[in-house]
C-alpha cells in the first residue's frame, strides 16, 4: 500500500477539525481580539452620533490620506525591492551572493525608529512624506525579501526547465511559473509590512509625518482625550480588515506543497554579464541606505555627542531585561501561533480562515491602544495581573502574532500534509506525529517566526512603557527617553546595543529561511 493511498484512507475517516487544535486556536484568536473588543465597546458606549461627530472631521480626513498613501507606497516599494533583491541573490550569478544575502537581511536588526533617528539627526530634510516612505521601506523590506528568497531557494527548477522547453521566454517563465509560486511569500511579507505601518509610531513621530498612530499618541499625551483617540483607533481596525481581505483574495486557495523532493539540483543561475555592475550598484545602494546611514549616524553621535555617556549599570540592566523579555515573548507567541497556523494550513475553510484573520487585528492597532485594552480588562476582571510580566507578554503576543503565524503558515504550506496523514494511518498518535513528522519539517519556520518576534519585542516601545512592572527599563524605553529630550549622544549607546542584540537574530533568519523547503 503506497503512502498516498494510506493518506487518502486516513483523510476519508477523519474529515473535520481536530477539536483540541480548533479550540486552542479559537482561544488564541479571542486573546488577540481583546483590543478590538475594547475599541468596539468604547464606540458603543459613546453612541453612534458622538462617534460620527468625532470621525467626520477634516483632521481625520487628512490623517486617513496620510496613512493610506504611506501604506500603499511603502508596501509596493517593499514588495518590489524585496522580490528583486531576492531574485538577484538566489537566481543570478551576482558576485558575493552569500554576503549580500546576509547584508540585505540585517536591516531587520535596526529598529525603524532608530533608522529614522539616524536620518533625522544627520539631516532634518528627510522629514515629511518622502522621508517617511524612504525610512519605513528601508526598515521593512526584509519582511518580503526573506520569505521570497527562501521560496526561490526551495523551488523545483524542473518546472522552469519544462516551461522553457515548451518555448516560453525567460520573462514569461518568471511571470507564469516563478511568480505564482512566490505569491504566498510576497503577499504574506507585504501584509506584515502593511500591518506594521498601520501601528508604526516612533519612526513617524521622529519624521514629523502625522498618521492615525501618531495622532492617537498625541491625543493621549497632550489632552488625555481617550474617546477621540480610541475612535481614531477604530479607523485602523477598518484599515486592517481591508488589508486582510485583500491579501486573502490575492493569495487564493492554490496549494504549493509537493509530496516528492522535486529536482535535487538548484536552478542554474542567470548570467548577468554586462548588467553585473548595475546589479551590484543597486544591491550595494540598498545596503548603504538601509544599514550604512543609521550605523554611521550612531557612530557619529557616540564619538562626538556632547550628551554621550556610558552608564554601565543602566546599560547592563536594560540589556538583560530586553533579552529576557525577547526570549520569553518569542516563546509564548510562537507557541500560541502554532495551532492557528496549523489549522489554516491543514484544515482550510471558513472557520480556520476566520480564526487566522482574527489573530491579525491586534497588530494593526497602536501599542498604546493594546495596552489600554489590557489594562481595562485586567482592572475589571483580573486585577492580580495588572502591571505584571505576564500581562506584558500577552501584549507582545497580541501585537506580534502575525509575524509568527505568517512564518509558520509558509513553512506548513510547503510541508506535505500526506506525510502526517500517512503516519497516523500507520498507527502513530497525534502527539507522535507532531513531534516526529510535523515539527522537524517546519523547524526552520519556527525559528524564523521566533526570530522575527524577538526582533520586534526588543524594539517595542509604547506597550512596554504602559504595561511593564514598575522599575522595568528596556533598551527601547531608555533610548526613547533620551532621544525625546534631544539627547542624541545619550540615546546612541542604547540604540547601538539594540542593534548588537538584534543582529544575531537577523543573521539566524538568513539561515533558517534558507532551509524552508
Amino acid at each position: 500500500m503506497t503512502v498516498t493511498s494510506l493518506a487518502r484512507r486516513w483523510g476519508a475517516r477523519t474529515s473535520g477539525y481536530p477539536v483540541a487544535v480548533a479550540v486552542t486556536a479559537a482561544a488564541v484568536a479571542a486573546l488577540t481580539l481583546i483590543p478590538l473588543g475594547y475599541v468596539a465597546w468604547f464606540a458603543v458606549g459613546e453612541g453612534w452620533h458622538a462617534a460620527y461627530q468625532q470621525l467626520v472631521r477634516p483632521r481625520v480626513g487628512e490623517l486617513l490620506w496620510n496613512t493610506a498613501r504611506l501604506a500603499v507606497a511603502a508596501m509596493t516599494a517593499s514588495a518590489v525591492l524585496g522580490t528583486a533583491a531576492a531574485w538577484l541573490t538566489e537566481r543570478t550569478d551576482l558576485p558575493g551572493r552569500r554576503v549580500w544575502h546576509v547584508l540585505l537581511a540585517v536591516p531587520l536588526a535596526v529598529p525603524a525608529f532608530v533608522n529614522s533617528f539616524g536620518w533625522v539627526s544627520l539631516s532634518p530634510a528627510v522629514e515629511g512624506y518622502g522621508g517617511a516612505v524612504l525610512v519605513v521601506t528601508l526598515s521593512y523590506y526584509p519582511l518580503v525579501y526573506l520569505p521570497a528568497a527562501a521560496t526561490l531557494r526551495g523551488l523545483d527548477p524542473a518546472l522552469e526547465d519544462t516551461a522553457r522547453a515548451l518555448g516560453l521566454s525567460p520573462t514569461r517563465v518568471f511571470l507564469r511559473v516563478v511568480v505564482p509560486q512566490l505569491r504566498p511569500a510576497i503577499l504574506g511579507g507585504t501584509l506584515l509590512v502593511g500591518l506594521h505601518l498601520l501601528a508604526e509610531f516612533g519612526a513617524l513621530q521622529m519624521l514629523r509625518f502625522p498618521t492615525f498612530t501618531t495622532a492617537i499618541y498625541d491625543q493621549y499625551q497632550a489632552t488625555f482625550n481617550g474617546p477621540t483617540a480610541t475612535m481614531l483607533g477604530s479607523v485602523l481596525v477598518v484599515a486592517c480588515l481591508l488589508l486582510l481581505v485583500a491579501e486573502l483574495r490575492l493569495r487564493g486557495r492554490v496549494r504549493h506543497a509537493r509530496l516528492g523532493p522535486g529536482s535535487a539540483r538548484r536552478a542554474t543561475p542567470v548570467r548577468l554579464g554586462r548588467r553585473a555592475p548595475v546589479a551590484l550598484t543597486a544591491v550595494a545602494g540598498i545596503v548603504v541606505l538601509a544599514l550604512g546611514v543609521p550605523l554611521a549616524s550612531l557612530a557619529y553621535w557616540l564619538v562626538t555627542g556632547t550628551s554621550t555617556r556610558f552608564p554601565v549599570a543602566d546599560l547592563t540592566a536594560a540589556t538583560v531585561t530586553t533579552l529576557g523579555l525577547g526570549v520569553a515573548g518569542a516563546a509564548v507567541t510562537v507557541t500560541l501561533a502554532l495551532p492557528v497556523a496549523w489549522l489554516t494550513a491543514r484544515r482550510p475553510g471558513r472557520t480556520s480562515t476566520a480564526i487566522e484573520r482574527a489573530s491579525y487585528f491586534g497588530s494593526a492597532l497602536p501599542g498604546i491602544i493594546v495596552a489600554l485594552a489590557l489594562i481595562t480588562v485586567c482592572i475589571r476582571h483580573v486585577p492580580a495581573l495588572y502591571q505584571t510580566t505576564a500581562m506584558l507578554l500577552a501584549a507582545y503576543a497580541i501585537l506580534f502574532m502575525p509575524r509568527a503565524v505568517v512564518s509558520l503558515r509558509a513553512a506548513l504550506a510547503h510541508a506535505p500534509p500526506h506525510l502526517d496523514d500517512a503516519a497516523r494511518a500507520l498507527g502513530s498518535g497525534p502527539l507522535t506525529v507532531a513531534v516526529r513528522v510535523t515539527l522537524p519539517l517546519i523547524a526552520p519556520g519556527i525559528g524564523a517566526g521566533a526570530a522575527l518576534v524577538f526582533l520586534a519585542i526588543t524594539t517595542e516601545l509604547t506597550s512596554t512603557l504602559l504595561l511593564a512592572p514598575i522599575g522595568t527599563a528596556t533598551l527601547a524605553t531608555q533610548f526613547w527617553a533620551n532621544s525625546d529630550a534631544v539627547a542624541y549622544g545619550g540615546a546612541a549607546p542604547y540604540a547601538a546595543l539594540m542593534v548588537i542584540l538584534s543582529a544575531p537574530m537577523a543573521y539566524l533568519l538568513t539561515q533558517t529561511t534558507g532551509r524552508i523547503r
